[in-house]
């Protein structure tokens, strides 16, 4: 079943039924998240009921803190294709305004959880905040549950390596360059989705083995250079991407510059979907003294990416 999506609590109609529900901001919909949802589904399954994530938009740091520079790892149109492959029922995108963070504790248990969604169970992990100025905990919210008619499950954190998963860990490793280190907590590759730059020449058929990513405003990787794969409108090329300003160049434009290995001919427009995944960081971006110097380097950089594919080939094959 397609999971349905909500943009309002009057969407939230009688006819839905009840839910087990858990809320939260799900940046990253990354492997602790997944593993409370999938308790979320299997419980709504034994119960004969609903299963639905309750998450914002902007993310509330934005609205809260508009000062505070805040890159999300998925802008909500990736991160509802992520929820809805978890097997939720629903997901319901609150508009987060100033308004609603007036809401007080017992309002949002009261009017959302109990009236509005008809929870009879909410999911969450030990660290959860809410109400105004995230006066209540999970203490709270298990007393306004008993009281407005909804039971809480409480988490531990979801470790992995002895350290708690969490989206702000991954967005600093993310921030470091350290694709392979995110990618263990994101249960995937770190994934950008964009379309092609535009004055790049794109026509109906772009012959050029080198994509540039239109500026894109969330979350990048530290500058410098990875493995990647990039998706073309459904099909996927290996490639060696370059995150950064193309120092020896003396260019000052920042770039995300992906070479595919396995190129050929393809159709292209300036709003081909684009989706690019980082799967190792090869090396720092600097400054080379000749091209002559660069262009060794990159020959060097696209015999190393190729062997990770071919390695990756390989485990694929061996059973």
């Amino acid at each position: 079943m397609t999971m349905q999506i909500f943009r309002s609590l009057s969407e939230l109609t009688p006819d839905f039924g009840s839910v087990v529900a858990t809320i939260g901001n799900f940046d990253g919909v990354h492997c602790g998240h997944r593993w409370v949802i999938d308790q979320v589904t299997a419980r709504a399954r034994s119960l004969g009921l609903r299963s639905l994530a309750l998450t914002f938009d902007p993310h509330p740091v934005r609205v809260l803190r508009p000062e505070a520079p805040h890159s999300v790892i998925t802008p909500l149109a990736q991160k509802l294709d992520l929820l809805a492959s978890t097997g939720l029922d629903a997901t319901l995108v609150l508009p987060f305004t100033l308004e609603l963070s007036r809401t007080s504790a017992r309002d949002f248990a009261g009017q959302i959880l109990a009236r509005a969604l008809r929870a009879v169970e909410v999911h969450e992990g030990e660290n959860f905040r809410f109400g105004f100025g995230a006066a209540a905990g999970i203490d709270g919210l298990t007393e306004l549950g008993r009281e407005f008619g909804f039971a809480v499950q409480c988490y531990s954190p979801h470790l992995l390596r002895r350290e708690p998963v969490s989206s702000s860990r991954i967005r600093k490793l993310i921030g470091a360059g350290d694709v392979s280190g995110a990618r263990a907590l994101l249960g995937r590759p770190f994934a950008v989705r964009s379309t092609p730059a535009s004055g790049r020449g794109y026509g109906t058929r772009y012959t050029v083995p080198t994509i540039n990513l239109a500026p894109y405003p969330e979350l990048l990787p530290a500058n410098g250079v990875y493995i990647t794969e990039l998706n073309v409108a459904g099909e996927a090329f290996e490639a060696v991407t370059n995150v950064g300003n193309r120092p020896t160049f003396g260019a000052d434009s920042f770039t995300v510059e992906s070479h595919l290995l396995n190129f050929h001919p393809i159709e292209l427009a300036e709003d081909t979907p684009l989706e690019l995944s980082f799967l190792h960081r090869l090396r720092e971006e600097k400054r080379w003294p000749t091209p002559e110097a660069l262009r060794e380097q990159i020959g060097h950089d696209v015999r190393r990416a190729k062997r990770f594919f071919a390695l990756r080939a390989l485990k694929t094959k061996t059973p």
